[in-house]
């Protein structure tokens, strides 16, 4: 059963990758999803973020020099957490757990717009 969620979580990021929008600035949604694609155990189910999940999380932070880009990393995360079956308190607590720091709330709620960076 664990296998077929993870396929069935797999052909939904394919889906949001062909659906992404544009590159805005220098990250895209595609990016983004590519770069936390092994985070998804430990999002959906818990534990601890692998060496390679954190890798993806500081590329991307890392890859967001702007504040465009910053803005479209934190829309690209709100719209990941209102499309796949992730826990929102594990979404909260990744980034602390890789050992960086996200200036807002990963959530379905979060108002990116408003964030200044």
């Amino acid at each position: 059963m664990g296998g077929l969620m993870k396929l069935a979580c797999v052909a939904v990021l394919c889906m949001a990758l062909v659906g992404a929008p544009a590159k805005v600035e220098g990250v895209s949604c595609a990016q983004v999803i590519q770069n936390l694609t092994p985070c998804l155990n430990y999002l959906m189910q818990g534990g601890s973020p692998t060496q390679n999940c954190c890798s993806g999380v500081k590329s991307i932070l890392g890859a967001a020099g702007t504040t465009a880009d910053k803005q479209t990393v934190c829309n690209c995360l709100k719209d990941a957490a209102n499309r796949f079956p992730i826990n929102d308190n594990n979404a909260q607590a990744l980034p602390g757990l890789c050992g960086v720091s996200v200036p807002y709330k990963i959530s379905r709620s979060t108002n990116c717009a408003a964030i200044r960076f």
